[in-house]
Order: structure tokens, then sequence, then C-alpha cells
């Protein structure tokens, strides 16, 4: 178990992090900030060919949603979820997700992946079916937890998509940081502390990925049908439609991924301990109104507990510490027996105008902008700074492209351009020592098309889709299915080869053996499973 970390120890463990590109660079080992890995999840919402929500059951073909690694489902049945393996070159983690996709569409028949973070073709609640995992106690908590989340929150909540990017700091750079800083602490809880202290700094300028990443301006009016009094807070784009003329990701507004019902969550990201006991007593924790919708009702089981969070997973954080946790343990538990593995970055919409929502220049930025973090000082976090952090984030969500927008950077207003030109000047050596003496200088370049989007926000993916909805005269519905129209045609044009398509085959035809061996073992009641599950301390 990583040590207890006592924040004077923790805080002059970072204290000289702003002097450690100095530092490798003095000592010749600045390279060992390459190769970090770099592991890629992508959400997309199936579509029938009528342009509505897909009613299916997640394609057979494509292996079990329960047990297949790199092909399964989030929280809607039609919401499917594509992983590659970490990579050491983003080249090769964006090859993989592109082979992904490639078997994916020999195997949707007419139907296709909606290009777009925020969902259109919802015909009511009921359109949108919760994932099903088979008839074992594990298969049977992840659809009762989506049961949970519908009672709390709503169904269309859980057709949004989105990309999460998961990066490891290179194994080899943490003894040698390690030792620059002179620390008391064990190399685990070096590396703890650091991955929090990336965390951080990314939660006090994460708003800069919604400027340059945000792509929904607009929402599918069906959206609000079971919120109809949130229409108001949004102008009509069209008879369809509603956005905001200034809006970069409304995905990670209050009305996306942002709940209200956890705003009130003071979660610790001061230490791996604070952490995890933080989190642990949102889950502990009786709340009111989800006590008074009952566990088990009339003996169906509507939620998993009538607590702040069922589980870790639905706190709606914008990057989470991760380990990979064993069969049936808790994510606080492993994070607490083995530390931090890698980050998970939550904030990236779909790119609707990329075939893949993705692509090099982004994945090469996002790398170099984590890494920075990880570089920079970065102070403990007070509870006022978590409301500035969230208020500004919320600003950018809502009208990131409105000129002269003022954000609160160290308790005093500045514009977001300027705070985004020092963002990515601040970027320049990192994107240097990555790009690792490469005569393309990809990820300087990466940069540089970054710092176009700051001078001009017309040219981000926000602003282009209002401008294309705009010059073709079509609703928000129509232009997102026509993309996705067309990445369908590009990827049914582009097969496999096939050995990728049999290697697939054959992991598709292993998930369903494994699922199968795993329903065919007996099991607890299900309230006893639920009951040791939980019982496992994260203390």
């Amino acid at each position: 178990m990583p040590e207890t970390l006592d924040y004077r120890v923790f805080a002059h463990a970072m204290t000289h992090f702003k002097d450690t590109l100095a530092k490798l660079r003095d000592n010749g080992h600045q390279q060992l900030l390459c190769g970090g890995l770099k592991g890629i999840e992508k959400e997309s919402l199936r579509l029938g060919k009528d342009g509505l929500i897909a009613k299916t059951n997640h394609p057979y073909s494509l292996g079990s949603a329960l047990t297949h690694p790199y092909i399964t489902t989030d929280y809607s049945e039609a919401l499917i979820e594509l992983i590659t393996p970490p990579f050491s070159d983003i080249i090769d983690t964006l090859d993989y997700l592109h082979n992904i996709h490639q078997f994916v569409y020999q195997h949707l028949d007419d139907e296709i992946l909606l290009a777009a973070s925020m969902p259109c073709g919802i015909n009511g609640e009921e359109s949108i079916r919760i994932a099903e995992y088979g008839s074992s106690n594990i298969g049977r908590m992840k659809h009762v937890y989506r049961h949970g989340l519908w009672h709390r929150y709503g169904r269309t909540m859980q057709a949004i998509a989105g990309i999460h990017f998961n990066y490891s700091v290179p194994e080899t750079l943490w003894p040698e940081l390690h030792q620059l800083d002179n620390s008391p602490l064990s190399l685990e809880a070096f590396t703890a502390a650091g991955y929090f202290s990336l965390i951080r700094n990314f939660q006090r300028i994460g708003w800069l990925i919604l400027y340059l990443f945000g792509a929904s301006p607009a929402i599918c009016k069906s959206f609000f049908n079971s919120r109809p009094e949130l229409r108001a807070q949004f102008e009509e784009f069209d008879s369809h439609t509603l956005y905001h003329p200034y809006a970069t990701s409304l995905r990670m507004s209050d009305i996306g991924y942002k709940s209200k019902n956890q705003a009130n969550l003071r979660i610790d990201y001061n230490s791996l301990s604070g952490y995890v006991s933080s989190l642990c007593s949102a889950i502990t924790t009786p709340y009111p109104d989800y006590q008074k919708m009952g566990v088990v009702v009339d003996g169906e089981y509507r939620q998993l507990n009538g607590n702040i969070l069922q589980i870790e997973n639905e706190f709606y954080s914008t990057i989470r510490p991760k380990q990979i946790a064993e069969s049936c343990e808790r994510p606080t538990v492993a994070l607490r027996r083995r530390g931090v593995r890698y980050i998970e970055m939550r904030s990236l919409d779909l790119d609707l105008f990329q075939p893949m929502g993705i692509d090099e220049h982004k994945a090469r930025f996002i790398e170099a902008l984590l890494l920075n973090c990880l570089l920079t000082d970065s102070p403990a976090l007070s509870d006022l700074d978590h409301q500035i952090n969230n208020a500004n984030q919320l600003a950018v969500a809502h009208a990131g492209r409105k000129p002269g927008l003022m954000l609160d950077k160290h308790h005093q207003t500045v514009l977001l351009q300027d705070w985004a030109h020092d963002i990515l000047a601040s970027m320049q050596p990192v994107c240097a020592i990555l790009d690792n003496n490469q005569a393309d200088r990809p990820y300087s370049r990466a940069l540089e098309a970054q710092q176009q989007l700051v001078a001009n926000p017309d040219l981000t993916a926000s602003a282009r889709m209002l401008a294309g909805m705009g010059q073709q005269a079509l609703p928000f519905a129509r232009f997102a299915q026509d993309k996705s129209a067309e990445h369908a045609r590009y990827f049914r044009s582009n097969k496999p080869d096939a050995i990728r398509s049999m290697q697939f085959t054959e992991m598709a035809q292993q998930s369903h053996a494994k699922q199968a061996e795993i329903e065919s073992k007996p099991q607890l009641p299900f309230d006893e499973f639920l009951h040791r599950y939980f019982s496992q301390t994260c203390h």
C-alpha cells in the first residue's frame, strides 16, 4: 500500500517541479520525457437507417460487451465504446483505433456511428435502451448501476458520447525525478504525488481543451424532452436545434456531464490518500433524494444503493487517476493498494470532422499538455480553487469563443486568449523535447496548429460546426448525420486486411466464451455479491 502522504511532505516534494526541465537538460536526461504510453477510449452512438438511436442489441459478431477488451458498450446498449491498448507511439494508438473502426463497420449492417458527442435521433427516454451484460453477478451489477443512472439523471445523459485520453508518464522518468527532487518519499508515493500534481494543474487549465477541441455548440430540442424547462436557457438555431452562439462544448456544461447533484462534493486532489478517502465517503454517504427512490422496488433493483454515488465511476470528473483493477476489485481499492498507473483525461468531444473523432495533431498536443502539467508547480487546491476551476470550465463551455471573455486566473481576471497564449508558450520546450530530433517536428507543429485556433476562434471545431450548419441551412441532427454517413462510407470502403479481421473475429469469439464461462459458474445471491463488493475497504 502506498504510504500515507502528509501534506507538508507532499508540498515539499512538488515545490521544485518548475525547475525540473532545466535539471533534466543539465543531466542530459530530457529524452526520458518521450515514450509515455497513450491509449484512447472512444464512445459512439449507433444510429439506425431511419436516423434514430438504434434499438438493436450490441452486435453479437463484435463480441461480448462484458468481456471483450477493446469493443464494449458504455451507458446505453447503443453507445458502443472502442478501446485501444496503450502504445508509446501515438501513431500506433491511432492505427489500432482505425483498425477497430474498420472491423466494427463490417458488422453494423445498415447502422452507422454518430460522429457527434451530443445525441440526436432520440424519440423519448424509452428509446434509449440501458446496456445489458448477461446473467452473471458482475454483468447484473453493471446493468443495475445504469438503471440507477437513469433514475438519478435521466436516460438522455446515457446517450452522450466522448473520447477519453489515457496517459502514463514514462516509467523511466519517475526515478530520475525522484532523485532530482531529493524526495524523502518512496518512489511509489512520489509517483502518486506527481500524478496528482499533474491532475491539479490540468483542472486549472482544462478549460483550454474545451476551447480548442469542443465540438458540441448545438443540441437537438429532443434532448430536453424530459427536461423542457432547460430549453429557455438557449437560443433557437432553427425549429429543431438549440444553441449558444459562442458555445464550445455543451457536453461539458451543466446540461451535459457536469452534474448539479454532485456540485457540493469535495473530492480531494491534494494527495492519493485524500482522494481515495473523499471518494469513498461519497460512495458510503446516504443521499435523501436517492433513498426516496428506493434501492429494491417490487423485488427489482432500481439502483445499487441510495448514496451520493453508487460507485466511483458515477463521479463525473474531467480527469481521473487510474489503476488497473483486478476482477471485482473496486477502483479506489486498486488505487490504495497499488498507487496510480495512469491518468484518464475525459473532456474531449468527438470531432465530427474526423472519421475517428480525433487526429494526430490533437493527440500529440494533449500528451505535451499533460507533461507540461506534470512539470509545472502545482499548489494544493482549496474549495475556492475548485469553485473557480469549475466556473472557468462552465464559462468556456457556454461561451468560450465570445470576444473579450474573461476568466479567473489565480484570483485575477484575464482574457481567455491571453491566458491561452501563455499556456501554449510554456509548452514549447516540452514539445521541442518530444519532437526527439525528428525533422518534421510533430509535437511543435501540433502546438502551432493550436496557436492558430487561439488567434482565430473561427477555426475551432465548434465554430466550424455552426458555420457549416448555417451555410447548408441544416439543423444539428441532419448536419451530424450527414457527417456520420460520410465517415461510414470511408470506413466501409477501407476494409481491414484479412489477418487483422481474423484477429478481431477470434477476440469476439473468445469474449463470448469467457462470458459463458463466467455465467456457468455458481453465482452468489446478488444481495450477498453486492455486500461483498462494497465491503472492500478503501481506508
